[in-house]
């Protein structure tokens, strides 16, 4: 298919704001929207640090349909309908329309209130909506009825590449000719006792409580696990002739895309396979290392997985590229990430400017990347990639050009 594939409206919800706008703002002041979990369920938990909305994710929503939703579903719904404004409301036929919206866990903060309920010996006061609520693909299926997207409402469940994922998804629908428009992007509202506790017994989490908003750490020689955190991001991509037919503007162009698995450990990520994944998205881009000037890495914070992914960009890559991550600033945010990653990246392509990594004090010596820090650094770059890998062994690489 001769037809590029552009971006012509994105969308975000982070613990740096409720409005992409706002989100992107916060990155390039290297702003933190992480700080310590006061709520009452908290108290006892080992680790108490997370990045969380700063706005009610329902609070624009009617109250009929907010209370149907989960606090996931719900900021799906409102971070699509910013980046459908975004791309102007596209007329498309609809089923040339098609939504894809990946996720972790789904309403696990409904699976595990509506537990409660039961466990409390009220069962008959569980919520009629609890179903619907629960359910994985709930963020996309609400979204194409808000739209009415007919060509599928697909939801990949990849651990932290299923935002990323479902770009590479909605990519492969419009290049086979199943949509002119897709939907796609990430969610995650894990923000609860069981998510919490569960990644601390793994010892995946910091434990800096003294000092939270320096939890996150990526790439930093002090670093000690990640910081869960929660929110959202949508990206519309069309058919470049489609878009143009239309008159949209065109944020950028969504060049190449690759996803593949390690079949090697649940946890433990293989740097080969990673450097695969980066190696194929750029063949299919149609682009060389030298073309790359930024990546967005993954960089959870995790003393294992920073070095073993410095070292698949470095060896697919080079050491050349402007590097960054957002983790730092809004946390992990698990099936929401890739799509935020990817969104930051657009933002950068668009706006010629990089957002500094915080928190990285001291780079750790096995880390040979020009990470960007301190500041953000206003440069313009044709081609970036982005990068989202998730437990299973998970690995999907954006590339993305300047429109």
């Amino acid at each position: 298919m001769q037809d590029r594939i552009v971006v012509t409206g994105i969308g975000a919800m982070t613990p740096l704001g409720g409005d992409l706008a706002t989100s992107w703002d916060g990155l390039l002041a290297g702003a933190s929207g992480v700080g310590l979990v006061e709520d009452e369920w908290a108290r006892d938990l080992p680790v108490r640090i997370a990045g969380r909305l700063p706005v009610d994710p329902g609070a624009t929503l009617p109250r009929k349909d907010a209370r149907k939703l989960d606090r996931c579903e719900q900021m799906a719904m409102v971070t699509a309908r910013e980046a459908w404004a975004d791309a102007g409301r596209p007329e498309v036929d609809p089923h040339r329309l098609a939504v894809v919206i990946g996720t972790g866990y789904g309403g696990v903060q409904s699976t595990l209130s509506q537990h409660r309920v039961v466990e409390a010996g009220n069962a008959r006061r569980m919520s009629p909506h609890a179903i619907i609520m629960l359910m994985a693909n709930g963020p996309a299926a609400w979204v194409s009825i808000d739209l009415g997207a007919r060509a599928g409402a697909r939801t990949p469940v990849s651990a932290c590449a299923s935002g990323a994922e479902a770009i590479s998804i909605a990519m492969e629908m419009i290049q086979a000719d199943l949509a002119d428009v897709v939907v796609a992007g990430g969610v995650e509202a894990p923000v609860d006792n069981l998510p919490l506790a569960a990644f601390a017994q793994m010892r995946a989490l910091s434990t800096r409580h003294d000092d939270p908003a320096a939890a996150s750490r990526p790439f930093d020689a002090d670093r000690d696990g990640f910081v869960l955190g929660e929110g959202a991001a949508v990206a519309i991509l069309e058919r470049e002739s489609f878009a143009t037919g239309r008159g949209a503007r065109v944020h950028a162009v969504a060049a190449g895309a690759a996803v593949n698995s390690d079949a090697l450990d649940i946890t433990t990520a293989d740097p080969a396979n990673q450097s695969r994944a980066i190696a194929t998205a750029l063949r299919r881009a149609g682009l060389t290392a030298t073309d790359i000037g930024l990546v967005h890495a993954h960089a959870t914070s995790t003393p294992v997985g920073d070095p073993l992914e410095a070292e698949a960009i470095a060896s697919t890559i080079g050491t050349h590229p402007a590097v960054f991550a957002t983790k730092a600033s809004t946390g992990h945010t698990l099936g929401a990430a890739g799509a935020i990653g990817a969104v930051a990246t657009i933002c950068a392509l668009r706006d010629g400017i990089i957002p500094p990594v915080r928190n990285l004090d001291t780079l750790d010596p096995a880390i040979k990347l020009d990470v960007v820090t301190g500041a953000a650094r206003r440069e313009r770059v044709h081609a970036a990639v982005a990068n989202a890998f998730g437990f299973g062994g998970h690995n999907a690489t954006l590339v993305f050009t300047a429109a």
